[in-house]
């Protein structure tokens, strides 16, 4: 017995039909035609939920991240309630560089601090590669809610080297990327050092999610917007690439995104994403004019619309689906994650209006 590369068990090499690998989601990041346009949120598995706020109020971030037992039941909590067409893995950006041996911490109300920020190229080589071993609680984890979610897919994530990078430059979370920029343009060659090792414990954790069972991966650039292109291409592309590129074997659909990426939209999809996501600042079919005909697209209401009225989240989730169809394969999202205020009821009807308006369409057409 074998695994196809889409998280479905295999016989003889032959996937079976159904289960993840004919799903909406999947189709879709395969710019296959579907019953529906799928729809999942960037951190829906918590933020907004009671029952995930009940689970973390006496457990630290990363302590929640290595037990199987709780990214299992967080990681369902939000396919539970709304319905959504792919869960997401419930884990943060920084636990396979943690795993790399970095002493960090998630602080509330503030994000990952590092101890020892980043400064030299030694610092650079006390950052270790990965194995399975070291992350064997994802492992885990994945193998768990692989069997729990049945036909639903599961999508993995890791963080994109310049985002993880800046994190451990600056010391923690940071408006301008002051010092990030300055080591960047200072000591290119630290720079790259640094991106080149962060790229290949990414690359490992990624890898581990897909071997067990994973249906697609995320990869997560969030600060990439804080550059010019030029900078972009320069200082960032070629580690992006590393990453999605070294994933072309595994078979798996690869998303790639950022926030405040209008600009750089173009070059994010030459780094070898099947989907581009894109934040709400940008209409998505005018970013699917810069990303190109080949790839979907996935995205982009406004978190904060969906504390308006229900008439105004109606109205702009039907335009996206309408602009979205410019694309050769869309997923709905939002542009960024889920405000913890959402009012979950609210992501729910946002599931239901999303397959409710494609599926007449599909009708239709």
């Amino acid at each position: 017995m074998t695994t196809d590369t889409t998280g479905t068990v295999a016989r003889d090499g032959e996937s079976r039909p159904g289960g993840p690998a004919d799903s909406p989601f999947i189709r879709a990041c395969r710019r296959r035609p579907g019953p529906h346009t799928p729809v999942w949120f960037m951190r829906q598995a918590g933020r907004s939920l009671p029952e995930y706020r009940e689970i973390r109020a006496t457990v630290p971030m990363l302590e929640s991240c290595r037990r199987p037992d709780l990214v299992t039941e967080i990681t369902l909590q939000p396919v539970r309630r709304h319905g959504v067409d792919a869960a997401i893995l419930f884990s943060d950006i920084v636990v396979p560089v943690a795993a790399a041996g970095v002493d960090l911490d998630i602080v509330p109300g503030t994000g990952p601090v590092v101890a020892e920020p980043i400064r030299t190229a030694a610092d650079v080589e006390r950052i270790r590669l990965i194995t399975r071993e070291d992350v064997s609680y994802v492992d885990e984890a994945v193998r768990q809610l692989v069997a729990e979610l049945g036909d639903t897919p599961l999508i993995g994530f890791a963080g994109a080297p310049f985002t993880l990078a800046s994190y451990l430059v600056e010391g923690g979370p940071s408006r301008t990327h002051a010092k990030t920029k300055a080591l960047m343009y200072g000591n290119p060659e630290l720079w790259h050092a640094l991106c080149g090792r962060l790229a290949e414990v990414t690359l490992a954790f990624l890898r581990v999610q897909i071997d067990a069972g994973v249906s697609a991966v995320q990869l997560f650039d969030s600060w990439a917007g804080a550059l010019s292109e030029a900078d972009y291409r320069r200082f960032v592309l070629p580690h992006s690439t590393a990453v999605l590129s070294g994933l072309v074997d595994a078979g798996v659909p690869r998303i790639h995104f950022g926030v405040g990426t209008a600009e750089l939209l173009g070059a994010m999809g030459e780094a070898g994403a099947d989907v581009v996501g894109v934040d709400w600042r940008t209409p998505l079919d005018v970013a699917t004019g810069r990303i190109g005909p080949d790839k979907a697209v996935q995205g982009n209401l406004d978190p904060t619309v969906l504390l308006a009225p229900w008439p105004v989240v109606e109205a702009e989730v039907r335009r996206i689906l309408e602009q979205g169809k410019a694309a050769p394969g869309h997923v709905f999202n939002l542009g960024h994650g889920v405000l913890p205020e959402t009012d979950p009821e609210v992501l729910t009807r946002v599931v239901a209006l999303v397959h409710e308006v494609s599926s007449r369409r599909a009708d239709q057409g």
